[in-house]
């Protein structure tokens, strides 16, 4: 029975002692084994560790990818228009024991201070070294390339290695975003005069040639119908010499009807002339005009009453008559 007491705390401590000096390795983790202080053992790989109980410790670091959302930093580029900037930060542990020394106790939240300040140096050595204009074109992707170049130098010396960097936001202080709006204000209105005044002469050209193009047509057309009007007018006259030399006693008749019409139409039945005046030739019984004028009324009844039988009464046109006298009996046959 004494021995059974002495053998039990004896198994319990080697038991306590066995469990102390192993521990396990996940694969999410990189592991640093301490004696007094010092890196005695590194360990990447997962699986089952031993140490000195009681005398050495484990250190874990996360292995993964981890991020880190910078402050607003204010940076001024090349053209001195003041921007804040904001950074996201991928990064990873690459050497723990070069990142003990680095970070000693502080571990993950150590790291992320010192990446801060590394990463606000390296945002304003790149942006200082451009214009705006630059960090807010499409440049932007070669800036975060150069960016994340520099801050991976300077992350390797403390055992970091930087992955991505990504601009989130770069925008103008809130002061100056008034003076900013006006500006663009300004320029795009500019921009808007010299659209809106290049419209315009173009416009001024495309009248000013229409109205050419109008002017040219109409001349043209009038000239034409001169022309026209002028050939019609001796053709008239042409036909009407002719028919005047075959019949002048029908020619003068034919006149004077006209002219009566003209004369005695609507209320217009009033004139003051001689009585011997040439104009009431053929209204005067002494010269036939009487009976002709009523025979011609006679005439004009009987073509009202039965317009085709007084056409076949008519002459035919005879095909050794001139020209001009079958187009005058045409005229008066119509």
């Amino acid at each position: 029975m004494k021995k059974a007491g002495i053998l039990i705390p004896i198994i319990a401590v080697a038991i306590i002692t066995a469990a102390s000096a192993l521990f396990i390795v996940d694969e999410r983790e990189n592991v640093l084994v301490l004696q007094f202080g010092q890196v005695r053992q590194e360990i990447n790989d997962p699986g089952l560790g031993v140490k000195i109980p009681f005398i050495q410790e484990v250190i874990r670091y996360d292995a993964r990818i981890l991020g880190l959302q910078t402050q607003p930093l204010e940076v001024t580029p090349l053209d001195d228009r003041r921007l804040i900037v904001d950074a996201f930060l991928r990064w990873r542990l690459a050497d723990a024991r070069r990142f003990r020394e680095a970070v000693g106790q502080e571990g993950i939240a150590g790291a992320q201070r010192r990446m801060e300040s590394i990463m606000n140096a390296a945002i304003r050595e790149t942006l200082g070294a451009v214009p705006s204009n630059a960090v807010l074109s499409e440049d932007r992707t070669a800036l975060m390339a150069r960016i994340r170049a520099q801050a991976r130098r300077e992350a390797l010396a403390i055992g970091i290695d930087v992955v991505d960097v990504r601009l989130t936001r770069t925008d103008l202080p809130q002061e100056n975003l008034e003076a900013t709006f006006a500006r663009m204000r300004a320029e795009r209105e500019r921009e808007a005069a010299d659209e809106r005044a290049r419209g315009n002469e173009a416009a001024q050209r495309v009248r000013a040639l229409a109205d050419r193009t109008v002017i040219e047509l109409v001349s043209t057309a009038r000239r034409e119908a001169e022309i026209v009007r002028g050939e019609a007018d001796a053709e008239r006259n042409r036909i009407y010499a002719e028919a005047y030399s075959l019949d002048p006693e029908f020619f003068s008749f034919s006149r004077s009807m006209q002219s009566y019409e003209n004369a005695l139409r609507g209320d217009n039945a009033t004139m003051v002339l001689r009585p011997d005046s040439e104009f009431f030739t053929f209204l005067r019984s002494d010269g036939g005009g009487a009976e002709l004028f009523e025979a011609v009324q006679q005439a004009a009844e009987e073509l009202a009453r039965d317009p085709d039988a007084v056409r076949e009464m008519m002459p035919q046109p005879d095909p050794e008559e001139p020209d001009a006298v079958r187009e005058l009996e045409a005229i008066i046959g119509n």
